[in-house]
């Protein structure tokens, strides 16, 4: 199934973080952060997260936590790398590109980037190695999501 449509509403990010979740409780790399480190109870968590997402996207929701205190916490108890971020940032952009296609989806796209490196330097230093080249990222991989049956 191709991505046919923007994101467009609460709903559609509802859907689009329930599957990148899926994909990344289930990554080796990544995965172990959201179920061993942290511990993450999904249904707990997606409502917040959702109000990030709505208010990063469709600046129709409020969000008023600090995004950067449970990433801290990750880190202190188990260091987060350029890879782990890098990894993030694939499952993310295959999760957007799997089910949506438009302006929306590349703002997530571009803004999921500028929070993991932002994440990455203000945890590991400015001076931190991305694995990317000269101003870039960690270079993505060409990965996609299979539709949910």
């Amino acid at each position: 199934m191709a991505a046919t449509r923007d994101i467009r509403d609460r709903a559609d990010l509802d859907a689009l973080l329930r599957r990148f979740y899926g994909a990344a409780f289930a990554d080796p790399l990544v995965g172990p952060f959201f179920t061993e480190v942290a511990g993450t109870d999904l249904e707990a968590h997606l409502p917040g997260i959702t109000d990030f997402w709505e208010r990063a996207l469709l600046r129709t929701a409020e969000y008023r936590k600090d995004a950067f205190a449970p990433h801290a916490a990750l880190h202190a108890a188990r260091p987060l790398t350029a890879a782990h971020f890098g990894r993030w940032v694939q499952l993310w952009h295959a999760t957007v590109d799997g089910l949506h296609a438009g302006p929306l989806a590349d703002r997530a796209k571009a803004q999921g980037e500028r929070i993991a490196l932002s994440l990455l330097r203000r945890l590991a230093g400015r001076d931190a190695p991305t694995g990317g080249g000269e101003g870039g990222f960690i270079p993505l991989a060409a990965l996609r999501l299979r539709s949910a049956a």
